[in-house]
């Protein structure tokens, strides 16, 4: 597996938030967000190779039993991925795949253990056309989808997808690092959006812009 980190930290997203959590992050992503804050997990060889058996034995040290395989992009090794999971959950662990809503997790990630943390990328990412909106409808209610919000457009952009598919998960807007959370709060509570939570980065305020927390 290609690594770019592993370290234990809280969840600092999503419905997880506050949540004492190993954090798995895999090299590598085939998107390109404007404001993507991993860039180090995306480009260059700042990444370290292990089989699985060492990723396993790195997370056993943490002896926490939630896990967070995120990146860049986990699902371009989608293999080792998948081995890891079912290692993992054949250990009671309990694992948050954080993924773009542009390739399909493997289906040892839809179980009981697992839940599924997909990114619907707007407008202001550059990336929204290259979502699969299929997916999104694919969610189970214990997973979640996730906006990264960084203007009006962005959020007349969730809102109408919101509008346009029947979506069971978990709805997060979330500000881009630096940008007001108030505006959105007032957004979501004018529109009357009672199923849509409005979340921050929680690790960025307590450590800021730094890595491996």
């Amino acid at each position: 597996m290609k690594i770019s980190e592993i370290f234990f930290s809280l969840q600092g997203e999503g419905l997880e938030i506050g949540l004492p959590t190993v954090f798995v992050r895999l090299f590598a992503c085939d998107l390109r967000c404007n404001w993507c804050d991993t860039m180090y997990a995306v480009e260059g060889r700042d990444f370290r190779e292990h089989p699985v058996s060492e990723v396993l034995s790195e997370i056993e040290k943490y002896e926490c039993k939630r896990v967070c395989i995120t990146g860049g992009e986990p699902l371009i090794q989608i293999k080792e991925v998948e081995e890891l999971s079912n290692h993992l959950i054949n250990d009671n662990y309990k694992i948050l795949l954080e993924t773009s809503g542009h390739k399909m997790p493997p289906p040892i990630l839809w179980a009981e253990n697992s839940t599924i943390s997909m990114d619907c990328k707007c407008p202001s990412s550059s990336m929204q056309h290259k979502m699969d909106f299929d997916l999104f409808v694919k969610l189970r209610a214990k997973d979640q989808l996730k906006f990264v919000i960084q203007d009006e457009i962005d959020y007349k952009y969730a809102r109408g997808i919101l509008n346009s598919y029947n979506i069971k998960a978990n709805i997060i807007f979330q500000p881009t690092h630096g940008s007001d959370l108030g505006w959105i709060t007032k957004k979501v509570i004018d529109d009357k959006l009672e199923f849509v939570r409005v979340l921050p980065q929680l690790h960025k305020i307590i450590w800021g812009d730094k890595r491996g927390v």
